[in-house]
C-alpha cells in the first residue's frame, strides 16, 4: 500500500509549502471536503468529496492506495480539530504521513498581534454548547471554532445570557483570502448580524467579568435551591440512590418522564458530558420550572419537552437511560415503552411513593423479560427539638431498577 498522504491547506493553497504542492499535483487520487477539492478544478485525478459519512469514505481508500497515490486535503492544520485523526484511526497510523500547515488559530492571532499561549482554544464545529460552558469564566483570550449550529451570533447570544455583557468580540472572517474580513464589536451587536460561514471568534473578557458569577451545581442540591411545586420534588437523598442505580456515563441520552422541576436531570447532566437529558412534563408551570431551573444553573446539554408522556417520547432519540418521576396512571405504559426503546445494556429506573406505582412498574418490567430490583427508601432528617434534637421521618420511597437478564447491574 502506498501511504496516503494528508496535507494541510493553511488558509489557503497559497499556504502550500513547495514539497506540499508537489505531492497535491502529483497525485492520482484527492479526497476531501468540496470547498477544498474546488481549489484544485485543473487537477485531472480521481476527486472523492468527503461528505456527511468521513469515516465511511476514507474506508474506501485502502483499496485505491494500493496501485495509486492518494491525497487527503485539510483545511488549517490536519491534527488541530481536523481530519488527520480519523484518516490515522481508519487507514492506521503506519500507512499515513501527515503535513502540518497554519491553523485558523495561528492567523487570527497574528492578525490581532495577540500572543496564544495563554489563550483558550475551543470548537463547537459538530459538537454542543457544553465546551464553551465549561471554559466560561477561564483567564485570557477565548477562541472559538464555529459551525452553522453556533454561529458568532449564537455565541454572543449564549455569553450574553451568562453575564458577559461588557466582553470584547471580534469575528474574522474568510481569513486568507481576498474577502477576509475582521470586525471587533459588543456582544450586543454581534447578536444582530450575520457573517460569513468561513469565520472563527475571538473573545476577550473584561478583568471584572472574568468569573461571571453563577450558582454551582453539585450533586445532592438541596431542595430549596430549586424552583419548585410544594413537595414535588425527589428529595437530596432519593436523588443520590436513583444517580447511582442508573448508572449514567460519557455521551448517555437520558429520559426524564415526570421531571417535576428537573431536579435528577440537572444533577444527571454532571454525571453525562457530551450527553442529553430529556426532560418530559406534561404540566405547563412544572415544565417553566425545569427550564428556569436549567437557565439558573447554566445547563446546556437539558431539553424541556412539555407533553403528555408515553405519547410524546416517540420522537426523542433512543435512550441509554430512563428515569420515571412521575406519570400517574400511565406508569405501566411508560415503563413499556422505555424497555422497548432501550437497547440491551439499557437500564430504567423508577421511583414510586405508592403501593401501585411499585406493582405497575414491576409488573411492565416483569413482562418485558427484564430483572426486576426493589429499594425501599426510609429517610429520617433531624429537628431541633425540646432544646434538644430528633429525627423526623419523610415519605418511603420504594426505588425499582430494571434490566435485561446479564446486563449491568449496580
Amino acid at each position: 500500500m502506498i501511504p496516503v498522504q494528508v496535507v494541510g491547506l493553511g488558509m489557503s493553497p497559497a499556504d502550500l509549502t513547495q514539497r506540499a504542492k508537489e505531492i497535491i499535483r502529483e497525485a492520482q487520487v484527492l479526497v476531501g471536503g468540496r470547498r477544498l477539492l474546488d481549489y484544485f478544478p485543473e487537477h485531472r485525478s480521481m476527486k472523492i468529496p468527503l461528505g456527511k459519512d468521513p469515516e465511511g469514505t476514507l474506508k474506501q481508500l485502502p483499496a485505491l492506495a494500493e496501485t495509486k497515490r492518494v491525497v487527503v486535503l485539510a483545511s488549517g492544520d490536519p491534527n488541530f480539530y481536523g481530519v488527520g485523526p480519523l484518516v490515522v484511526k481508519v487507514l492506521g497510523a503506519e500507512s499515513v504521513v501527515i503535513h502540518p500547515n497554519l491553523t485558523a488559530i495561528q492567523t487570527a492571532c497574528a492578525r490581532l498581534r495577540m500572543p496564544w499561549q495563554d489563550a483558550t482554544v475551543i470548537s463547537l464545529h459538530g459538537r454542543s454548547w457544553d465546551p464553551l460552558a465549561a471554559v466560561l469564566g477561564q483567564p485570557g483570550p477565548l477562541l472559538i471554532y464555529t459551525d452553522p449550529a453556533h454561529p458568532p451570533g449564537e455565541i454572543a447570544r449564549f455569553l450574553l445570557a451568562r453575564g458577559l455583557s461588557q466582553a470584547r468580540f471580534c469575528v474574522l472572517e474568510d481569513l486568507g483570502h481576498e474577502a477576509e474580513r475582521i470586525t471587533w464589536m459588543s456582544l450586543a451587536e454581534a447578536q444582530e448580524r450575520e457573517f460569513s460561514p468561513m469565520n472563527l471568534v475571538v473573545v476577550v473578557p473584561e478583568p471584572g467579568e472574568a468569573s461571571p458569577r453563577r450558582p454551582q451545581l453539585h450533586l445532592g442540591l438541596p431542595e430549596a435551591a430549586l424552583v419548585h411545586q410544594a413537595g414535588l420534588i425527589t428529595k437530596a437523598e432519593v436523588r443520590a440512590v436513583v444517580l447511582a442505580k442508573l448508572a449514567l456515563g460519557p455521551g448517555q441520552i437520558l429520559w426524564d418522564v415526570g421531571a417535576g422541576c428537573g431536579s435528577v436531570g440537572l444533577e444527571a447532566s454532571l454525571l453525562i458530558p457530551g450527553g442529553k437529558i430529556f426532560a418530559v412534563e406534561r404540566h405547563p408551570e412544572r415544565a417553566a420550572q425545569i427550564a428556569a431551573n436549567r437557565d439558573h444553573f447554566g445547563v446546556d446539554n437539558l431539553e424541556v419537552v412539555c407533553a403528555p408522556a408515553p405519547e410524546c417520547l416517540a420522537p426523542l432519540p433512543d435512550p441509554h437511560r430512563v428515569f420515571v418521576g412521575g406519570g400517574g396512571p400511565e406508569i405501566g405504559a411508560i415503563t413499556q415503552e422505555a424497555v422497548r426503546r432501550l437497547g440491551p445494556e439499557g437500564r430504567v429506573v423508577v421511583t414510586a411513593a405508592l403501593l401501585e406505582t411499585l406493582e405497575a412498574a414491576r409488573t411492565a418490567l416483569q413482562q418485558a423479560g427484564w430483572e426486576v430490583e426493589v429499594v425501599q427508601l426510609q429517610v429520617s432528617r433531624s429537628h431541633p427539638l425540646a432544646g434538644g434534637t430528633a429525627l423526623q421521618a419523610l415519605n418511603p420511597v420504594w426505588i425499582v431498577t430494571g434490566f435485561l437478564r446479564g446486563g449491568p447491574a449496580a
